[in-house]
């Protein structure tokens, strides 16, 4: 019997896991290993993917994945009796002779040593929360070397001389995604003075599987056992020194959003680093565990590559535990030679007739066995959590069957009612207000001192109006984001994902690509980087190319200005077309794409559900605050900027003479040379030619040129007739994105890719603004 074939509410234990490489790694990775006892809860409204629960926690696998998962039929899993807790003892802090700061042995850095610390968990631990508690304001952003992810840094507060790396959010160390790769690398690699391992306390058996090869690493590492303030409020507790005891490192419970014990864990951090104390195990197979076959196992290989470790510089326990998972990458960089090789393969092979077990499930196993005993020691369970039945309640509306996607639908349409008819509008009516009297201020300013003719219209009609016209759609754009952010931070965005996976199947993607996608509605640039989480190349090629026919926040102002103009009876309907006009379009290119440049089926869809939470209101204004900073950034650089090179070449001649004739300046010239190319869609002005190429600097762009060389919006809907500004409208949402999304195209897939994608979505562009232009003339 397969995992395919069981029921809603049955469990069964698992007993063989099928499939090869780092696909199968990642099931045992996540806790799918032979023994373990899972439960279906649910299927997706679509009837695929599945959600199990295993280990205490909810996960999602599809249909097909589930059938190469042999199984045998079980009672539901009893409910564990509550293990009383002894005589609470109060935790050692630092200096109090804690057990795990011992002196012995110590190596003190030299006084002024800058320590570096790596943040490394789960995903949906609090690590951000955390990072944000320990760096306040101290961070910046930049990427790790060779790759695309980002690298967000900072110090600790009040402690200058360190350094905070968040590193991306995973479940292992094995290589399955571009995350896990660069978390290795950089603790490997650059070698931090000290290790923050932050662990989701509610969920523990699954982040304690993270913890396990951190240690491996050899590296001063604290444990932060974040959200105890739930443990508690469900009736559960941990037994912090018993669990120092059998790890050998440091434990602090903490609440990083309450910001509790945040203080004693910088303590601790610091001392380890300072001090270099490692940690005290990092042998987790015992020798009688199973005949002790997996122990002989390591530690044969542990004395066979030691010399080879050192060379690589990497830590010889892990070096040892990843050659029998088969890490290529591990192999490869150790450069065994071929009998080294053979030996190693003996050993390993005798491992697995003497256990029962494949090699990569026996490390798995040994890790989860592990684990369970420390469970069963340290931690006293609440029969179930208050979070968990709060998100049970929540899911079966969100993601039940008949009430999923009208959920999905309603959520957005409210997002964006929210966004472009109340909140976003009324604050942006405000700027615009405030904008509008503040030009008016500086115009009587600049006339009243007989300011040069030159350098008052540029002010006014250069910057004022420029720049003026975009800043007045940052409430949009902040609006937009915050509650963007608030569906990723509550655990909605991954049931969507769980939700929309069969759908998306269909054009060839996976369930997880809806997340880029959706951020792609805010700004293009996050949501190509967010794609950098999708641990197929297919799968993340792909993404990218779609992302940008999701109608970014950038082009708002287009469409808000070209509605009202032309369309002011149908102006919401207008926009919201729009949106939808450039989903269909990503679903037709998709088809294509899937049948042409990305034939194949899309990765398996493994992935935790975690509990909705409501995200720190801390957390949330950084966010916004980083997006406002950002989009100010750009309208003061490359908008500012660009408003300044439109203003010159509309105003000077090949003379460099000021010229009252706009059709005789440079810019009219240039212009004039593309402008042909519309004509066929009904838009064949050179001064619309001219707004299309500044929208390839900032899509914001566009209204601001357009505001500059027509003078206002009702010259505009003189100069154009609807029946041309609705294909405009539909080329403006189709054609290339910004410069900034070129930018970050080309970062995540080269050069080549990103003219392919400009020279496509051009292309698309035009041809469909042809067809809407075909159809508006026959109606309008």
């Amino acid at each position: 019997m397969t995992l395919k074939e069981l029921k809603i509410g049955e469990s069964a234990v698992i007993d063989t896991v099928g499939g090869t490489g780092e696909l199968r790694q990642h099931f045992l990775d996540m806790g799918l290993i032979p023994g373990e006892k899972v439960t279906l809860v649910k299927f997706a409204p679509m009837g695929d993917p599945m959600e199990l629960q295993i280990h205490g926690y909810e996960l999602t696998l599809r249909l097909d994945d589930a059938a190469r998962i042999e199984i045998t039929p079980a009672e539901a899993p009893a409910a564990a009796p509550a293990r009383k807790a002894g005589r609470m003892v109060e935790h050692p802090g630092l200096g109090e002779g804690g057990r795990y700061h011992t002196k012995k042995g110590e190596h003190p850095l030299p006084e002024g040593t800058v320590l570096t610390f790596a943040l490394a968990g789960n995903q949906n631990c609090g690590k951000t929360t955390l990072f944000n508690q320990l760096t306040g304001s101290n961070q910046h952003v930049g990427n790790f070397p060779g790759v695309t992810v980002d690298r967000k840094s900072g110090a600790i507060r009040e402690y200058p001389d360190t350094e905070v790396t968040d590193l991306p959010g995973i479940y292992s160390m094995s290589p399955y995604s571009s995350e896990e790769i660069v978390t290795r690398q950089f603790i490997i690699g650059e070698k931090p003075t000290g290790i923050i391992n932050i662990v989701d306390a509610t969920n523990i058996e699954r982040n304690l599987y993270l913890t396990m090869q951190l240690m491996e690493l050899d590296t001063p590492m604290v444990l932060a056992l974040n959200m105890m303030d739930e443990v508690r409020g469900n009736g559960g507790t941990i037994n912090i020194n018993e669990m120092e005891a059998m790890l050998g490192i440091p434990v602090v419970p903490i609440s990083a959003a309450k910001n509790e014990g945040v203080d004693e864990l910088v303590d601790h951090a610091i001392h380890v680093a300072k001090y270099q104390e490692r940690p005290g195990r990092m042998d987790f197979c015992g020798e009688d565990d199973h005949g002790g076959a997996v122990h002989r196992c390591i530690h044969g290989i542990i004395h066979l590559i030691e010399d080879h470790a050192r060379a690589a510089g990497i830590p010889v326990r892990f070096a040892a535990t990843k050659l029998v998972e088969g890490d290529p990458r591990i192999e490869e960089a150790l450069k065994l030679d071929q009998n080294e090789k053979e030996m190693i393969e003996h050993i390993i092979l005798q491992m697995e007739q003497e256990r029962g077990l494949d090699r990569a499930a026996a490390i798995a196993d040994m890790r989860f066995h592990f684990i369970h005993q420390l469970v069963n020691q340290t931690v006293v369970k609440p029969h179930q959590s208050k979070e968990q039945l709060r998100s049970a309640r929540i899911d079966r509306f969100l993601t039940g069957k008949y009430t999923a996607i009208p959920a999905f639908v309603g959520i957005m349409a409210m997002v964006f009612y929210l966004t472009f008819g109340v909140i976003g509008a009324g604050l942006q009516g405000l700027l615009e207000l405030g904008i509008e009297n503040l030009t008016i201020l500086v115009d009587n300013a600049l006339t009243a001192w007989n300011v040069n003719d030159a350098v008052h219209s540029l002010v006014i009609d250069g910057i004022f109006t420029g720049v003026g016209s975009v800043l007045s759609f940052l409430p949009i754009i902040v609006t937009l984001f915050f509650f963007l952010s608030l569906l990723e931070d509550t655990g909605y965005m991954a049931r969507v994902a769980f939700v929309m996976d069969k759908l998306l199947r269909r054009i060839g993607l996976s369930g997880r690509s809806i997340v880029p996608m959706l951020i792609g509605f805010g700004c293009t640039v996050p949501g190509v980087m967010a794609s950098r989480t999708l641990p197929s190349e297919r799968d993340r090629k792909m993404t990218i190319l779609l992302t940008p026919f999701m109608s970014c926040s950038a082009k708002l102002p287009i469409y808000s200005l070209f509605a009202v103009t032309f369309f002011p009876e149908y102006a919401a309907l207008v926009m919201v077309g729009l949106y939808f006009l450039g989903i269909l379009v990503g679903i037709g290119m998709a088809f294509l794409l899937k049948g042409t440049l990305f034939k194949g089926e899309a990765v398996p869809f493994v992935m935790e559900l975690p509990n909705y939470r409501l995200p720190g209101l801390k957390n949330v204004a950084q966010l916004l605050w980083e997006k406002a900073r950002d989009f100010l950034e750009r309208a003061f650089t490359v908008i500012f900027l660009a408003t300044i090179i439109i203003w010159f070449l509309q105003n000077f001649d090949f003379q460099l003479s000021l010229t009252a004739d706009p059709q005789e300046s440079i810019l009219a010239w240039i212009a004039s040379g593309i402008a042909p190319l519309f004509a066929p869609l009904g838009f064949g002005d050179w001064r619309v030619s001219t707004a299309l190429i500044t929208g390839f600097m900032a899509k914001e762009s566009v209204v601001s040129t357009l505001t500059i060389l027509y003078g206002s919006s009702a010259a505009l809907g003189a100069a154009l007739s609807p029946a041309a500004a609705a294909p405009l409208l539909v080329f403006c949402l189709l054609y290339t994105p910004c410069i900034a999304a070129v930018a970050s195209v080309k970062r995540e897939m080269g050069g080549r890719w990103a003219t392919v994608m400009v020279v496509n979505q051009c292309v698309v562009a035009w041809l469909a603004a042809l067809i809407v232009r075909f159809l508006a003339v026959a109606v309008l």
